[in-house]
């Protein structure tokens, strides 16, 4: 393990919120590149802090192409995909900002985000048409780079996206951003502007300025010539999202198939802006006195509601909900109306319970959307 930060603290000023977290939990090294392992992904949306000391180990092209050899096909994927790969992967920052982006979507969104990708309608996403991604954040973060230091920002763009020097975008550069949008937005709205064949004359020169990455040979292949199908992408997402899940779940479970309500309620208000979580705690404690626990069921149902808030929340909206507080018949249908999901009285009361501050077994919109909307964003503006 070589320690080499160069000034990591000076470095850091000139880093997004998101930057200085995925240069904190990175491990790997290569050619001036940082790069997470699938261990490194799993902490950085499980933990607040990382495990290990900050050090980035440099990884020879040898142990690269060795890691890059062991990488399973895109058909032997599972939801232990990350914790089975461990250490032996490497994901760089513009990956990481995808599968940030995938953690909190609806499975609609995946068809979004594979149509995103399939620039030439084929039904099909190739190397090349993934490759859009690079470009797409890299553009995002060219756009709101800090002033400054010219060779410190650059040092910092060898880190994050492996160039040390701007390079033509394939994208359209018709007018500035004036409003600040979620990676989600620019991905949707940029890969739209995306022009393939400007990508396609550019194909060679952007594979060959980058190494080929775990996720780029899990779903293309060792030699990049295979193609993704949307049912491969669905599940490769389903999978990470239930991964992710399963490993919250599991880190308070103990072994046993449920959780306290107490822990769900740690769980649900983590990475929110919530100041004075004890309260909420409290509240709880008080309201629910003998615990009957989570199932993994019941947890797994409950995110896959709060991934489509933005549907639950225009229904609320439509039904004159928003302004007014509902009961917890109303909110169980509203949610089936809104998403498809089913939760369980138990888990509705649970909620109720958590959140109802005032104690009217009512549900207000400040009371619970709101605070939910924090919690997607998994304490990220």
């Amino acid at each position: 393990v070589t320690e080499n930060r160069s000034d990591p603290e000076d470095l850091h000023l000139y880093a997004t919120p998101r930057e200085q977290r995925f240069r904190r939990f990175a491990s790997l090294e290569f050619e001036g590149q940082l790069y997470m392992t699938p261990y490194d992904f799993i902490q950085a949306v499980t933990n607040d802090e990382p495990k290990r000391a900050k050090k980035w180990r440099s990884l020879s092209k040898q142990e690269l192409n060795q890691i890059l050899m062991e990488t399973p096909p895109v058909w032997k994927g599972s939801s232990k995909l990350f914790r089975n790969l461990n250490e032996k992967g490497v994901i760089s920052y513009t990956e990481y900002l995808f599968l940030l982006c995938i953690l909190t979507k609806p499975h609609a969104g995946f068809r979004i985000a594979f149509n995103m990708f399939d620039t030439d309608g084929n039904e099909m996403v190739d190397k090349k048409e993934f490759l859009v991604l690079q470009e797409i954040f890299r553009k995002k973060n060219e756009k709101r780079e800090r002033k400054g230091d010219e060779e410190k920002r650059a040092m910092l763009r060898l880190q994050l996206y492996g160039y040390h020097t701007p390079t033509n975008s394939v994208l359209k550069t018709e007018g500035e951003d004036l409003v600040p949008r979620s990676y989600w937005d620019t991905l949707r709205r940029s890969t739209s502007q995306a022009l393939f064949s400007d990508l396609a004359e550019r194909a060679d020169d952007i594979s060959s300025s980058l190494s080929d990455t775990t996720l780029l040979v899990h779903f293309f292949g060792k030699k990049g010539k295979a193609e993704l199908n949307f049912e491969d992408f669905y599940r490769f997402m389903d999978n990470l999202q239930t991964e992710v899940l399963e490993i919250e779940f599991l880190s308070y479970s103990n072994g046993m198939n449920t959780i306290s309500e107490e822990d769900f309620a740690h769980i649900l208000l983590r990475y929110t802006n919530v100041e004075n979580t004890s309260s909420y705690l409290e509240n709880m404690r008080c309201r629910i006195p003998e615990e009957k626990g989570i199932t993994f069921d019941e947890f797994r149902s409950f995110f896959q509601f709060l991934n489509n808030l933005e549907d639950f929340t225009i229904a609320m909206q439509m039904y004159n909900f928003a302004s007014r507080s509902i009961g917890q018949d109303e909110f169980k249908r509203a949610v089936y109306v809104a998403t498809g999901v089913k939760l369980s009285p138990h888990l509705v009361n649970t909620v109720f319970k958590i959140f109802d501050v005032d104690r009217d077994d009512q549900l207000s919109y400040k009371e619970f959307i709101g605070i939910m909307k924090d919690r997607l964003n998994r304490g990220f503006r």
